[in-house]
């Protein structure tokens, strides 16, 4: 068993308290975040609402996660309230153009902010919802389907994709999922494909081209990697890709000895960096950094050895990398706005989040 993962409410970081440095930093980062977003909520009660429901599921979760926002907030309150506003009657966010997407996201806001019961019913609608829209029989997929297992954007777009189907994993493990359900064992074979490593668990053609232990963004329809293709044909692998897939396989049970993730700690070895998302240069870095964080938070090691033998105290290195990039208002923006990193609010949740995990090992009292 992984560090971090005896429970499904151990997916997300804990209430830890402040203690050093490095702590502190990530408190005041924080602080000047939520000073830029609360303003910014739209009169609908989100952020961003003209562009995707998802957006506000990931401020709210990115506030309450920071220990400086508590569900009363009227901030996070009249947030929830848009949301349900946005549930259809299948139980999801199902009006939206992103349907999958923002319904997992809305799910891990909800889930955060039910400290007493209130969103019950909405959890379990939105566990439903999501177990429906995921590719297999039920949508005439077989387990030889290369959509298979796997969750799309969902509404117009519905191809599925490591990245969506990471966040559906994540939202059902967070909100109380075993890793042994049968949705999330049916979502392993799909992220197993994505994973360049010729093996039992990967039968596309193109698996074994590049194979060294990276993701790339989707098996489905032949692959597809947003770093390109190789000349023999083989999809690039990229980091955020690989992190995304590595907690993936293990939120859905793997341990360290299974290879699939010893291929893919080979790769984040080989590649580690806080300065690019490797493989894609600044594209989708705040992407990056939440995914990375999350991933070496389940890990649970203090500090990780890349390919060079360097120990690195992630924790301290993702502060400052944050620290440095932060506006003058608070707010995180990325200037190589590829995948929506132009959107500040996007963005800063983002940064929010990944610094919710940054946090150290002595628990605050409760």
């Amino acid at each position: 068993m992984l560090a971090g993962l005896d429970s499904a409410q151990s997916l997300a970081p804990r209430a830890y308290g402040f203690p050093d440095d490095d702590d502190r930093k990530a408190a005041e980062l924080m602080a000047r975040g939520i000073a830029f977003l609360r303003p910014r909520q739209d009169a609908k009660g989100g952020w961003s609402t003209e562009r995707e429901p998802g957006i506000t599921a990931l401020v709210v979760t990115g506030l309450l996660r920071s220990g400086q926002v508590v569900p009363g907030d009227p901030v996070i309150t009249r947030a929830l309230d848009y949301l349900e506003s946005q549930i259809g009657a299948k139980g999801g966010i199902s009006e939206a153009r992103h349907a999958n997407y923002a319904t997992s996201l809305a799910l891990v806001a909800f889930n955060e902010a039910n400290r007493d019961g209130r969103y019950d019913r909405v959890v379990k609608q939105a566990q439903a919802f999501l177990k429906s829209m995921q590719w297999d029989e039920s949508e005439g997929k077989s387990r030889d389907d290369s959509f298979y297992g796997g969750a799309g954007y969902g509404g117009s777009n519905s191809r599925p994709d490591l990245s969506n189907t990471a966040f559906f994993i994540e939202a059902l493990r967070s909100s109380g999922l075993p890793a042994d359900d049968p949705n999330l064992k049916k979502a392993l074979v799909f992220v197993s494909r994505c994973q360049n490593l010729k093996s039992e668990f990967n039968d596309q053609a193109w698996a074994g081209k590049v194979n060294d232990g990276g993701f790339v963004y989707t098996a489905a329809s032949d692959g597809q990697s947003m770093a390109g293709n190789e000349a023999n044909g083989g999809l690039r692998s990229y980091a955020s890709m690989t992190y995304a897939g590595l907690k993936s396989m293990i939120y859905a049970g793997l341990s360290r000895d299974d290879p699939r993730v010893k291929a893919a700690m080979t790769y984040i070895a080989k590649h580690y960096s806080l300065d690019e998302n490797p493989g894609l240069g600044q594209q989708g870095l705040y992407y990056y950094y939440h995914t990375f964080a999350k991933t070496m938070a389940v890990l649970g090691d203090t500090h990780f050895k890349d390919a060079s033998g360097v120990a690195h105290n992630w924790r301290a290195e993702l502060v400052a990398a944050l620290g440095k990039r932060q506006g003058a208002r608070g707010e995180w923006v990325n200037k190589a706005d590829r995948f929506l990193e132009g959107e500040p609010n996007l963005v800063t949740a983002y940064a929010l989040l990944t610094l919710a995990y940054t946090r150290s090992e002595t628990p605050a009292k409760k």
